[in-house]
C-alpha cells in the first residue's frame, strides 16, 4: 500500500471502524474497569497478525507491530463515563449509568483501524509501532493515578521515539484536523480547603468567629489572584466548585469547607499558584480562624512537540488539502497523555466530527459523533507514524 492512498484505503474500511466503535459504544466501561474493550481489542490485533500484551496499566492492551528502532506509539484511550445516554440510536449504551460521551470509543476503533491499515501495508518503514490502548483517562485509582501513569509504570512506553495520539471534537467541522505546537491543554491540580472559625448563635456573632465571613474575603482573594498576582499573559484558571458548612439559619458554624481547581500551563506559574492559594486562605489567621489545606497534583499540561506537530500537520495538509486544517487554540481541560509526551517527543491533535446543528458537548448524555471522520483519523495517524519511523530513522531527535 503506497502513502498516496491510505486515506482511500481507510475509507475502504470504514464500515468495520464504525463497527467497532458501535460495539464498544453499546458496552461502556468505567476507567480501569475495561474487561470486555481489553479482550476485543486484543481479539482483533491478534487476528491481524500483531502480537499482544494485556493487562498493562491494570486493563490496558498493547500491541507491537514490527521490531527495533525506531518505535513510535500510538495511544486511544477506552474508558466511558458515569453518565445515562439520551440519545435513541440503535448503538446507544445497553449499560444504564454509563456512557461513552468522550469518544474514546472512537479513539479505540480508529486506532483499531490504524493497526489495520499499517499491518497489511507491504512497505512499511523499518521499525516498530506500538498500539497503545489506554484504560481510565477520565478517572484515577485509589492511589490517585490514572492509566498512562499505569501504562508508563508497565514500562508500556519504554524505548519510544515518538508518541501520537488524537482526540475527537464534537463541535468542530467533521474530517477537520486542528494541531499547534507547545502547551495545548492545561495542567490542573485540584484543592479541598478548610476555614475554622468558632461557632456561636446567630444573635451574637460577635461572640465567636464566623468561618462564612472569612470563606467571603478568602474567595474574593483567590478570585483576585488571577487578576493581580500572575502576569496577564499565562494562562490561569482558579474555580470554586462548592462550598459546604452550616446547619441551621440561626447558628453559626465553626467549620466551612470549599473545593476546587486551578488550571495553568507554565510550569512555574502553578507552583506559584499554589503559594498563592495558601497566601489567601492566609487571611483567616487575621480575622480569629485558622485553615486545613489538602492539594492533590493532577495531570500537567499537554506540550505538543512543535517537531511531531509540524509533520502531523503536513499530513493532514498532504492528505487534506490546506481546507482540511481547522485554525488552531489551546484549552483549559486536562488529558493524561500528558504523562506520555514527558517521556518520549509526541503530539495529540483534535479530529472534528460534529455530527449535526444540535449542540452535543462532551460529557453530556446526548454526545455523539459523525462517523465519516473516523477514516481520516486513521489515516493522519497511519501516514504520520510512517514519516515519524522514516524521520527518527534519519536521526532526527
Amino acid at each position: 500500500m503506497e502513502y498516496l492512498n491510505i486515506l482511500e484505503r481507510a475509507q475502504d474500511m470504514d464500515h468495520l471502524i464504525s463497527a467497532w466503535r458501535r460495539d464498544i459504544h453499546m458496552h461502556p466501561e468505567l476507567s480501569f474497569e475495561e474487561h470486555r474493550t481489553a479482550n476485543l481489542v486484543a481479539e482483533t490485533l491478534t487476528a491481524m497478525g500483531i502480537r499482544v500484551e494485556t493487562g498493562v496499566g491494570k486493563t490496558g492492551v498493547v500491541g507491537y507491530l514490527g521490531e527495533g528502532r525506531p518505535a513510535v506509539g500510538i495511544r486511544a484511550d477506552m474508558d466511558a463515563l458515569p453518565i445515562n445516554e439520551a440519545n435513541d440510536v440503535p448503538y446507544a449504551s445497553t449499560v444504564p449509568g454509563k456512557m461513552h460521551a468522550c469518544g474514546h470509543d472512537a479513539h479505540t476503533a480508529i486506532l483499531l483501524g490504524v493497526a489495520r491499515l499499517l499491518s497489511e501495508m507491504e512497505n512499511r518503514p523499518h521499525g516498530e509501532v506500538r498500539f497503545l490502548f489506554q484504560p481510565a483517562e477520565e478517572d484515577e485509582d485509589v492511589e490517585g493515578k490514572s492509566g498512562a501513569t499505569r501504562m508508563i509504570e508497565d514500562h508500556a512506553l519504554e524505548g519510544l521515539d515518538a508518541v501520537i495520539a488524537l482526540h475527537v471534537a464534537s463541535g468542530m467541522p467533521a474530517g477537520k484536523v486542528m494541531i499547534d505546537g507547545g502547551h495545548v491543554s492545561a495542567a490542573v491540580d485540584s484543592f479541598e480547603a478548610a476555614i475554622i472559625g468558632e461557632g456561636c448563635h446567630g444573635a451574637y456573632p460577635h461572640k465567636g468567629a464566623d468561618p462564612i465571613f472569612m470563606l467571603a474575603q478568602v474567595v474574593n482573594a483567590i478570585h483576585g489572584i488571577r487578576a493581580r498576582r500572575i502576569d496577564p499573559i499565562d494562562p490561569v484558571v482558579i474555580s470554586i466548585g462548592a462550598v459546604h458548612g452550616g446547619s441551621a439559619n440561626n447558628i453559626i458554624p465553626d467549620r466551612v469547607e470549599m473545593n476546587g481547581t486551578i488550571r495553568s500551563f507554565d510550569e512555574d506559574v502553578r507552583e506559584q499558584l499554589l503559594v498563592e492559594l495558601e497566601q489567601a486562605l492566609g487571611i483567616v489567621r487575621s480575622l480569629g480562624g485558622d485553615y486545613e489545606l489538602k492539594v492533590v497534583r493532577g495531570y500537567p499540561s499537554l506540550y505538543n512537540d512543535p517537531h511531531v506537530s509540524r509533520l502531523i500537520e503536513q499530513v493532514a495538509i498532504d492528505l487534506l488539502g490546506e481546507d482540511g486544517i481547522f485554525p488552531a487554540e489551546a484549552g483549559m481541560g486536562a488529558e493524561d497523555f500528558s504523562f506520555m509526551t514527558q517521556k518520549a517527543p509526541g503530539a495529540m491533535f483534535n479530529l472534528g466530527a460534529k455530527l449535526d446543528e444540535v449542540n452535543r458537548p462532551h460529557h453530556s448524555p446526548i454526545f455523539d459523533l459523525d462517523e465519516t471522520a473516523f477514516p481520516v483519523g486513521a489515516a493522519v495517524l497511519a501516514e504520520a507514524t510512517c514519516r515519524l519511523l522514516k524521520d527518527k530513522a534519519n536521526g532526527h531527535k
